[in-house]
């Protein structure tokens, strides 16, 4: 598995998962490396929506989105926000992650959403996922994760058109697959 890079692409919990953080979950990765990898969960929503949120933020808000859902995003910085979103504009602290998208962690494109000027497509999450250089890679060779790639329409549809419950599906359709139909237990040959 050297020279892996799983970059831009979508790892799904395989049901053996035994993590809690990740069981049932789907992850991108936006950035995947020698020194390791990060991403977001991208299908599971917070009991907390933008309204909720930007009441605990003091912020007043003009928006339609209120009920946008806040997802949980992995289990590290947990009270940190990230937001994913297109097209690519330049806020405080943001990271350019390619095809028009960009990863935003300051405060102004929250007040810019709450002001009822919101990127075209965004996802918000609490925490992200990490890995330390080849811990990825060992929890791939023993069967923890299903890793997609997708093409940018593919996975701009995933990230910001679908419910989240319909994610997974709709990820393990790219490969023609039915995660209803995988098993827990992994068979080498």
């Amino acid at each position: 598995m050297e020279n892996m890079n799983l970059t831009g692409q979508f790892l799904i919990a395989m049901p053996g998962m035994a993590d809690p953080n990740f069981a049932k979950s789907i992850t991108y990765l936006w950035e995947h490396s020698e020194e390791g990898a990060v991403g977001l969960v991208i299908n599971r929503p917070f009991e907390m929506d933008l309204q909720a949120l930007f009441k605990q933020l003091n912020m007043p808000t003009a928006t339609s989105l209120a009920d946008h859902p806040i997802y949980f995003g992995g289990p590290m910085q947990q009270d940190r926000g990230f937001v994913l979103h297109q097209p690519l504009q330049e806020w405080d602290s943001t990271m350019d992650l390619g095809n028009d998208t960009g990863l935003t962690t300051s405060r102004d494109i929250l007040q810019a959403i709450a002001d009822g000027n919101a990127p075209s497509n965004f996802l918000i999450s609490l925490g992200y996922a990490g890995w330390s250089p080849g811990q990825l890679e060992e929890e791939i060779a023993q069967n923890a994760w299903l890793t997609i790639e997708a093409t940018a329409e593919q996975r701009d549809h995933l990230l910001f058109s679908l419910a989240p419950q319909e994610k997974v599906g709709a990820a393990m359709a790219l490969l023609g697959l039915d995660f209803s139909r995988l098993t827990e237990v992994a068979g080498h040959a």
